[in-house]
């Protein structure tokens, strides 16, 4: 059963916790957890131990996935970042830049596949990023490769109705929010409504010449999805909440203020071992932090609707 919303809380924005920060619970437990905790929704990966894509009998394990989480009353997005779903030495291998077309492939075919999972599961988005740049591969033909294994997963996105939320990653061939919008130019926008943006929160703090609530009110027409942590500037690691650089009341105040309605995912990837704890420490610090948003900035937030 789903938490109750602490007295005098104006809930405007709606905190998910991702499942590759509980990878030591059993996906029905961490669910459990998240709902009694008072979580919104999930930011879901699909992984061998939550919902593996590559196993048999998909269909009948997302028919289970997708009936517990509306008996909880959780939203969900699926995330596609599970670091050896595909290739057990690689990390995040094969990915959209392999030079093997076939590897590009692979990975272009579980992309589709969680597009299916998302729309069964009745998710808001599916998240993915590119990849690392190959070893002697010039920045063009990274480029091309891209785009050209995004073409088919953004059919299906299209055929579906769900959008792909493209997270810049640091170190990754698209690592800022400049290199979004390459993107966008390079596909020349063929799907302008269901080609969006994941934006993680600590990922600005690290490396966008803008501060983190700046890159909110800058992203808001592409946002599809986001995943909050704390960081600190130049060190990519994601740290619990408190532990980095953040003005989190001014990332918050910046979500509420653009609109944006869908899930905003704590991701904390190296934290499984204290998962349960940190899934309670956290919510209770956004919670906080939601309430030192001035009167006015939620007062003009929407309650529904707005930026998906």
């Amino acid at each position: 059963m789903t938490g109750p919303t602490p007295h005098g809380h104006r809930a405007r924005l709606r905190y998910g916790y991702g499942t590759n920060g509980l990878t030591d619970l059993r996906l029905d437990d961490a669910l459990g957890l998240l709902a009694d905790l008072g979580y919104a929704g999930v930011g879901l990966t699909l992984d061998h131990m939550h919902l593996d894509p590559l196993a048999p009998d998909l269909a009948a394990r997302t028919r289970h996935v997708a009936e517990r989480l509306e008996r909880l009353g959780l939203g969900v997005t699926v995330e596609t970042g599970a670091r050896y779903v595909l290739d057990p030495r690689r990390k995040h291998g094969p990915s959209l830049l392999d030079p093997d077309p076939e590897r590009r492939a692979e990975r272009g075919r579980l992309l589709i596949r969680a597009v299916q999972v998302a729309t069964d599961l009745g998710a808001h988005a599916v998240h993915c990023f590119s990849g690392i740049t190959p070893a002697d591969t010039p920045a063009g033909t990274a480029w091309r490769r891209l785009t050209d294994a995004l073409a088919p997963v953004l059919d299906a996105a299209s055929a579906a109705g769900v959008p792909l939320a493209v997270e810049p990653e640091p170190g990754h061939l698209l690592s800022s929010l400049a290199d979004f919008h390459h993107l966008r130019r390079k596909l020349g926008d063929p799907h302008p409504e269901l080609l969006g943006l994941t934006l993680d929160i600590g990922h600005c703090q690290c490396l966008e010449p803008l501060s983190p609530a700046d890159c909110v009110r800058a992203a808001a027409p592409w946002l599809r999805h986001v995943q909050i942590e704390d960081m600190r500037r130049g060190v990519h690691e994601h740290l619990p909440f408190g532990g980095g650089e953040i003005d989190f009341p001014s990332v918050l105040e910046a979500l509420a203020t653009v609109g944006y309605r869908g899930l905003t995912v704590v991701e904390l990837p190296r934290h499984s071992h204290a998962g349960p704890d940190l899934a309670a420490r956290s919510i209770d610090f956004l919670r906080r932090a939601e309430a030192e948003i001035p009167a006015p900035a939620l007062a003009a937030a929407p309650a529904e609707g707005g930026t998906p």
